[in-house]
């Protein structure tokens, strides 16, 4: 079944702010809980992760019903590449070195931030791209 295109934006959205809290203040706690909530996402899709939650029970009976539709397999693979780089960003911030943590924590808040801002889901093209290029393979 199809999603809400404004739920995997909404949830960029609050992704680029706790991850921009992140590189700002160094809390590993606060990491931790992006790493969880896009390991739900990753999981179950965007919609079983803590920001697809809240959108569907604050957000969007304040808005009203959607009229954009998306695929919910490109946003899920977008989660697990978020998943990966806060992982690692995790790893670098908890037992060294920061640089890494720093890095990959960087790399996923402009990630998050393009589909925020822009629309543009960096993951969901990865996906995109790795499927043209299975096809072709077959």
């Amino acid at each position: 079944m199809d999603i809400d295109v404004r739920g995997p934006r909404f949830g960029a959205a609050l992704t680029t702010l706790v991850l921009a809290i992140v590189l700002i203040t160094g809390n590993v706690w606060l990491l931790a809980w992006q790493t969880l909530a896009f390991a739900l996402g990753a999981a179950g899709g965007v919609g079983r992760s803590p920001y697809g939650w809240l959108f569907r029970r604050v957000v969007r009976p304040r808005i009203g019903p959607p009229t954009e539709f998306e695929s919910p397999e490109p946003p899920r693979f977008a989660q697990a590449v978020g998943l990966v780089f806060a992982g690692v960003g995790l790893v670098g911030f908890a037992l060294g070195p920061d640089w890494l943590g720093l890095a990959a924590t960087g790399a996923a808040l402009a990630a998050a931030f393009l589909n925020a801002a822009f629309g543009y889901c960096l993951g969901c093209e990865m996906y995109l791209l790795a499927r043209r290029v299975a096809v072709r393979a077959e």
